[in-house]
């Protein structure tokens, strides 16, 4: 419901709202998943500055490794439990950091904003080098399926502006 004009006021056309571009709220979804991912492993690293639940978590991910064989958890503690504080710190304002870009493109990308899909491009292909070096030293489907989407979603956001300058009035 709008508001009355005021007598005397020109009354100005209603402009038709554009209808959400479902691929790029797709896009968007997947970004905020990244967020969410982002800022748990940020908050995870901040929690193991505390003694106690670094000494839990170094537990509980020995017996997990134990039963299960899950190299990655026993990489990921053995790499963050000889850390300093400090660099507990930078690693956690790191996934911070990044948490904070995802979201930015995310909420730019649900909003349908041309900008948000250069940002997206730009972002996501500086991660591409270190995602191929990543599959190169070991190949999962974990770390293919991370490549592959998002070599699809710089190909499609790349497809979709050139699209638009094309179509664009002069």
């Amino acid at each position: 419901m709008s508001a009355p004009t005021p007598p005397g006021a020109p009354e100005l056309p209603s402009v038709p709202a554009r209808a959400p571009d479902p691929a790029l709220r797709v896009i968007a979804v997947y970004k905020f998943c990244k967020t969410v991912l982002m800022t748990a492993i940020g908050l995870g690293t901040l929690r193991l500055l505390n003694p106690e639940v670094a000494a839990w978590a170094d537990r509980w991910a020995a017996a997990l490794a134990l039963r299960h064989d899950r190299r990655l958890l026993s990489y990921l503690i053995a790499l963050v439990s000889g850390q300093s504080p400090r660099r507990l710190h930078e690693f956690a304002i790191g996934a911070f950091t990044i948490a904070l870009l995802f979201l930015t493109e995310g909420v730019g990308l649900w909003l349908g904003k041309r900008w948000a899909a250069y940002l997206t491009v730009v972002a996501t292909s500086v991660f591409v080098p270190f995602e191929i070096v990543s599959l190169a030293r070991r190949v999962t489907v974990t770390r293919s399926a991370a490549l592959l989407v998002n070599l699809a979603v710089v190909a499609f956001l790349i497809y979709r502006l050139r699209r638009s300058e094309s179509v664009r009035p002069a």
